[in-house]
Parts: structure tokens; sequence; C-alpha cells
């Protein structure tokens, strides 16, 4: 685990990490689709997502469903994700 750390201006890789009482500023924050990071009382401020790998064609993938008429499970995962329940 990372403790109360201040990432500047890095490339972060997050598969499996934890990260507790760290800032991220103007990071470059890498999600390959591995196991989920875990971040606690973190603070981000400028930071870019960039999902790579697995994580990348998960994304690829839903933006083929949308184009091709799936909105409504898109936006249904959309829903789950940001606990909007209607």
């Amino acid at each position: 685990m990372q403790t109360a750390i201040i990432f500047n201006h890095e490339t972060v890789t997050l598969d499996g990490e934890e990260f507790s009482d760290c800032e991220f500023r103007d990071c470059r924050m890498v999600y390959s689709g591995g196991e989920p990071p875990v971040f606690s009382q973190c603070r981000f401020d400028g930071c870019d997502w960039k999902f790579d790998e697995a994580a990348g064609r998960t994304l690829a993938f839903l933006k083929l469903v949308w184009t091709v008429g799936g909105k409504a499970p898109v936006q249904a995962v959309i829903k789950e994700i940001t606990g909007v329940v209607r």
C-alpha cells in the first residue's frame, strides 16, 4: 500500500494497487483491466484517466453496442456506475 505520497506529473499504473491519503497532481492514471485499485482518502487534481488493454477494449465494446442501437444496456451500465436509479 502506498500511503501519504504526492504524485506530481507522473504516469501511475493502477491495476492491483492500494493508495491511502495520497495526492495526485496532473498525473496520467492508467488502468488496464486487472484487479481494480483501492483509493482511501485520496485527492485528484488535473489528472487524465487512461484505459489500456482489457479496460480499453471494454470501453470500445460499449461504444460499439451504443452505435448499433444498444443504447439502453449502455445507459443501464452508466446508471449502475453512477448509482442513479429511477
